[in-house]
């Protein structure tokens, strides 16, 4: 079956959003998608009334973020979404490349059986998300993939660096993803990634997972070169 990345809108990921999901992922998403645009101020106030809860987890959920990268918060004012410019994109993505890569390395040494068949079910997961054209699945998925490999390398130094890093560069790998191709091309890059770990080929493993995310830097700075909306950059 032909997959459908072409047919992808932004609109369409919304209908995805299961209702459970959380205040935090929903001010995420909404971060990712450019709905909370870089600059934005966020009023706990306005907030709390969008999103039907109240002002104390929207402060709860804005620390969060902050720490994560995505929000600016400074005493006695509002926050605001952080603006990251593509080459700080590009320069996350560079560290990204290295300590995941070697991650990736070690977890081919590491993975059990088990390992082997929770990321076959991942890459099945992928596979049909890839096929539906469906972003923000695929985009969680891809994160699962990244997380459990982590998880296999046992390298808590690297996971730490990554956990500070990841959720700022992920708004523009979610945006790339919307380009002709990208995500068929990414669902090609993480299998390939995933069968040298469960080969248990750790330097194909490394390698595979550097050319990854090469190619999401050469995405973004397509992205950047394109007439699509500049949702996502500084200003």
């Amino acid at each position: 079956m032909r997959l459908r990345e072409d047919s992808v809108q932004t609109q369409d990921i919304e209908q995805g959003l299961p209702e459970t999901v959380s205040l935090l992922d929903r001010l995420r998403i909404a971060i990712y998608r450019g709905e909370l645009a870089p600059g934005q101020r966020l009023v706990e106030s306005e907030l709390a009334q969008k999103y039907d809860t109240s002002r104390g987890a929207v402060r709860e959920a804005l620390a969060l973020l902050q720490n994560e990268g995505l929000v600016t918060r400074q005493r006695n004012r509002s926050a605001w979404v952080r603006p990251i410019t593509v080459e700080e994109a590009i320069e996350i993505l560079e560290v990204r490349a290295v300590v995941e890569g070697l991650c990736a390395a070690k977890a081919a040494a590491n993975a059990t059986k088990d390992d082997h068949r929770e990321l076959h079910a991942l890459a099945d997961e992928m596979t049909d998300a890839v096929k539906h054209g469906d972003v923000l699945n695929d985009s969680r998925i891809s994160d699962l993939v990244h997380a459990k490999i982590r998880e296999v390398a046992s390298q808590q130094t690297a996971a730490g660096i990554i956990n500070r890093l990841r959720h700022q560069g992920v708004r523009y790998q979610f945006h790339v993803s919307l380009l002709p191709g990208r995500l068929a091309q990414g669902l090609s890059e993480h299998l390939g990634i995933i069968d040298a770990v469960i080969a248990g080929d750790p330097a194909k493993a490394e390698q595979l997972t550097r050319d990854h995310f090469a190619a999401v830097m050469d995405a973004v700075r397509l992205f950047e070169s394109t007439n699509l909306p500049s949702i996502l950059l500084a200003r």
